[in-house]
C-alpha cells in the first residue's frame, strides 16, 4: 500500500503547479501595466484557459482509461510548459498570450488535472470525499505559490515575459517528475471501464451536479479572475491587495479538504449548503467593508468555491460508480468550463464599462440562488435506486 501514498503525494504536487492559474490576476496586473492588456481581455484569457482545460478533460478522461495516468500526466506537463513558453515569446501580443496561456496551458491543465482525481479514488475507495478533497486541495493552494513567487520577482523588477519563461520551465519540470509517480492499484483493471451514455448524461442526478458546478464556479471564477481590481475597488491598495489572492487560495484549499470530509458525513445535502453559502458570502461584496472584513470575506468565498471541486466529483463517483467516473465527471466539468468562458470576461467587461463590479455580482447572486433552490427541490432524486448498474 506504499504506492498509494506516493501516488497521492505526486497528485497533490501536480495540482499545486496546475492551480497557479488562480493567481491570474497577479499576472494580469503586470501585463496591463506593461503591455496595456485590459481587464476584459485578461478575463477572456483566463476564461479561455478554464474552458480549454475542461473541454480537454473530456478527451483526457478517455485517454486515461486506455493509456493510464503516467502518460496522460506527462502529456499534460508538456502542453502546460509549451503554453508558458509561447506566452513568454509573445512580446505582449494579445493573440499569442491567448494561444499560449488560453489554449496550450489550458489543455495541459486538463490532461494533468484528471489524473490525481481518478488515481486517488481508486487507491482510497472507502473515503471518496476526503481523498478527492485532498487530491484537489493542491489546485487551490497553487495560487499561493505562484502569487508569492510572482509578487516577489515582479516586484523586484523582473520583466513579466522573463517570469513567464522561468515559471514555465521550472513548473514543467516538476510536473514531469511528479507524473512518473502516477500509478493505479494492481487490481484497478479488473472491472472493465465503462463509457457514459446519454442515459447517464441526461439523468436528473447528473443535471443537479452540472447546474450546481456551473453556478458555483461562475461566481468563484468571476471574483477570482478579477480579484486584484475588485479588492482595490473596495479600498485596498497594493501590496496589501496581493494578500487577497493568498487568502482566496487558503480558503479554496482548506475548503476542498473540509467539504470532502463533510460530503462523507452528510452526502448530497452538501450541494445546496455550499451554493447558499457562496451566494450570500458573494453578496456581502456589494457593501463597503472595512479592510479586514473584506479580506475575510474573500477567504470565505474561496472556502465555498472549493466545494465545487469535491462534492460534485464525489457525488458522481458515489452515485454512478468508479467505472463511470473517468468519463462522466469530465462531461460534468464542462459546465465549469462554460462558466470560465463567460464569468471572468463578463466581470472585467462590466467593470471597464461602468467602473464597478456591482452589476456582475448581483447577476452572480441570482444565478447561484436559482441553482441552490433547484438542488433543494431535486435533492431526493439521489435516494432513488440507481437505474444504472454500478461496477465498483
Amino acid at each position: 500500500m506504499k504506492n498509494r501514498w506516493t501516488a497521492l503525494i505526486a497528485g497533490v504536487m501536480i495540482q499545486i503547479i496546475l492551480g497557479g492559474i488562480y493567481a491570474w490576476s497577479t499576472l494580469l496586473a503586470e501585463l496591463g501595466e506593461t503591455y496595456g492588456i485590459t481587464k476584459g481581455q485578461g478575463g477572456f484569457i483566463f476564461g479561455l484557459c478554464i474552458t480549454t482545460f475542461t473541454l480537454t478533460m473530456v478527451f483526457a478522461g478517455r485517454f486515461l482509461v486506455v493509456h493510464g495516468p503516467r502518460l496522460t500526466a506527462s502529456i499534460g506537463a508538456a502542453l502546460f510548459t509549451f503554453g508558458y513558453l509561447v506566452a513568454s515569446l509573445s512580446k505582449g501580443n494579445y493573440l499569442l498570450l491567448l494561444l499560449g496561456l488560453g489554449i496550450f496551458t489550458g489543455a495541459g491543465i486538463g490532461f494533468g488535472y484528471v489524473c490525481p482525481l481518478s488515481v486517488g479514488i481508486k487507491w482510497f475507495p472507502q473515503a471518496k470525499g476526503l481523498i478527492t478533497g485532498i487530491s484537489v486541495a493542491g489546485f487551490g493552494s497553487g495560487a499561493i505559490l505562484l502569487s508569492s513567487v510572482a509578487g516577489y520577482l515582479l516586484g523586484n523588477g523582473m520583466p513579466i515575459l522573463v517570469f513567464l519563461l522561468l515559471w514555465g520551465l521550472l513548473s514543467g519540470f516538476i510536473l514531469f517528475v511528479a507524473s512518473l509517480f502516477m500509478s493505479e492499484p494492481p487490481n484497478s483493471n479488473k472491472a472493465k471501464p465503462k463509457r457514459a451514455t446519454m442515459k447517464e448524461v441526461f439523468s436528473i442526478q447528473f443535471m443537479v451536479c452540472a447546474i450546481g458546478i456551473f453556478a458555483g464556479t461562475f461566481a468563484g471564477l468571476l471574483i477570482n479572475g478579477n480579484l486584484l481590481p475588485l479588492v482595490e475597488e473596495g479600498g485596498i491598495e497594493r501590496p496589501l491587495s496581493l494578500i487577497s489572492i493568498s487568502l482566496f487560495a487558503v480558503g479554496n484549499t482548506f475548503g476542498r479538504i473540509v467539504w470532502g470530509h463533510l460530503f462523507d458525513r452528510v452526502g448530497y445535502k452538501s450541494i445546496p449548503i455550499s451554493l447558499f453559502g457562496l451566494a450570500f458570502s458573494s453578496l456581502v461584496l456589494l457593501v463597503q467593508l472595512p479592510q479586514w472584513v473584506l479580506l475575510s470575506t474573500i477567504c470565505l468565498i474561496g472556502f465555498f468555491f472549493g466545494s465545487n471541486f469535491v462534492i460534485y466529483a464525489s457525488s458522481i463517483a458515489r452515485y454512478f460508480g468508479n467505472t463511470l467516473f473517468s468519463t462522466l465527471y469530465p462531461i460534468c466539468f464542462v459546465a465549469y468550463g462554460i462558466a470560465g468562458f463567460i464569468a471572468p470576461g463578463i466581470g472585467g467587461y462590466f467593470d471597464d464599462l461602468t467602473g464597478s463590479f456591482h452589476t456582475s455580482l448581483i447577476g452572480t447572486f441570482v444565478i447561484i440562488l436559482v441553482a441552490g433552490i433547484f438542488s433543494v427541490v431535486k435533492l431526493d432524486v439521489f435516494r432513488v435506486p440507481v437505474a444504472f448498474k454500478k461496477i465498483e
